[in-house]
């Protein structure tokens, strides 16, 4: 089988900086893969290279068997990657409703808009008791669902979620990840960036462990807890004792 999504030896940066070094690693059709480690090790670039906002230094992009190395994010988009960053990511000056039709007008047409704002209400039933609102007045928790919403009903073939869970109530991010799983249910593949690990490893079967940029254990997503643990106290040449797949 194809992978679906596929870095091989990917390095990447920002001017002078790099962040990525040599990082490889696959996502299988419909797989849920949780990429984890410590801020500042490399997880938010690599989303960004995922969905074609950064280009890498070296190193092979592919996605559904195409090289898209260095190609421009709307090429990603449109072979189904979508991208739900960290952040609310909504027009401010706009209703709930409007954030909505907006962003499905583009990609469901004129036809199938009311259709796709009634399944956004439907997933998320305190954006339909809001669909009035003016987007930059809800709470930071609600426009994050907005996000999510104009994301998650586009039934994308692999979304890219960076840190959905950052400052969100406990309640909210249940509520995530719950559509999460729905989506995942429909065969969309998972790419989750997360610093809390309890829900990823939770919703995915396997995990990617970073640390400074590098790949150091690839494996079982319910076994990843440990090894975080185990980085915090010896450190290892990158991908020591990583199960053989």
């Amino acid at each position: 089988m194809t992978e679906l999504l596929r870095f091989a030896n990917v390095s990447a940066g920002y001017g002078p900086f790099r962040a990525l070094f040599d990082v490889s690693f696959d996502i299988q059709p419909g797989e849920a893969v949780a990429l984890l480690g410590a801020n500042g090790v490399g997880k938010t670039t690599i989303a960004r290279v995922a969905t074609g906002l950064l280009a890498p230094s070296s190193g092979t992009v592919t996605f559904g068997g195409t090289d898209l190395t260095g190609a421009a994010a709307h090429r990603f988009a449109r072979a189904g990657v979508a991208h739900a960053p960290e952040g609310r990511s909504v027009f401010a000056t706009l209703s709930v409703e409007e954030n909505l039709r907006l962003s499905f007008r583009r990609s469901k047409g004129r036809a199938g808009v009311d259709a796709a704002v009634g399944q956004a209400f439907e997933l998320f039933p305190a954006l339909g008791q809001r669909h009035r609102q003016i987007a930059g007045t809800l709470s930071g928790g609600q426009q994050r669902m907005l996000a999510m919403a104009r994301v998650i009903v586009e039934e994308p073939r692999l979304l890219v979620a960076d840190e959905l869970s950052l400052g969100l109530a406990p309640i909210i991010v249940d509520e995530v990840y719950r559509n999460l799983d729905r989506l995942r249910q429909h065969g969309c593949a998972l790419l989750i960036v997360e610093q809390h690990v309890g829900h990823a490893v939770a919703l995915c079967d396997r995990a990617v462990v970073l640390d400074r940029g590098r790949t150091t254990w690839i494996g079982p997503a319910d076994q990843a807890s440990e090894r975080l643990v185990r980085n915090l106290f010896q450190t290892e040449s990158p991908m020591e004792n990583s199960p053989t797949e």
